[in-house]
């Protein structure tokens, strides 16, 4: 664990959407298949019109990932405010040739080809 890592640990906010760690802190997110739970922070800044390989990109240069399918319905759930109404790429592929995408109006998850263009927004993990 990296000091950074340290010291952002030692100051866990007592609410949801409480400035954290360079972002907006999210919740904790349970681990799966053995993985530590951890807490998610919702990096500042959006890309729009960006296909899903672009978006992963955009996530990358930005200090974080794009967000998983569960991760995106805790944000939905507990930061929703901070998105557009629109429909954003997920980190999960869909088949062949599409990606998981959530929507940010009404909370739907669905499928686009990856060649789509929409928006994005990185997260970061931090194990708990």
């Amino acid at each position: 664990m990296n000091t950074t890592t340290a010291a952002a640990l030692a100051t866990i906010p007592a609410a949801i959407g409480a400035a954290f760690a360079g972002g907006i802190y999210a919740g904790i997110m349970r681990g799966v298949d053995g993985a530590p739970d951890q807490h998610l922070v919702l990096l500042p800044g959006a890309a729009e019109d960006v296909s899903w390989e672009a978006a992963g990109e955009w996530a990358k240069a930005e200090g974080g990932e794009l967000p998983t399918r569960r991760e995106q319905r805790l944000l939905f759930i507990n930061l929703k405010d901070q998105f557009e109404e629109d429909w954003y790429w997920s980190s999960e592929q869909a088949g062949p040739s599409g990606a998981w995408f959530q929507g940010f109006l009404n909370g739907t998850q669905n499928g686009n080809h990856r060649s789509y263009e929409g928006r994005a927004r990185a997260v970061r993990r931090l194990p708990i």
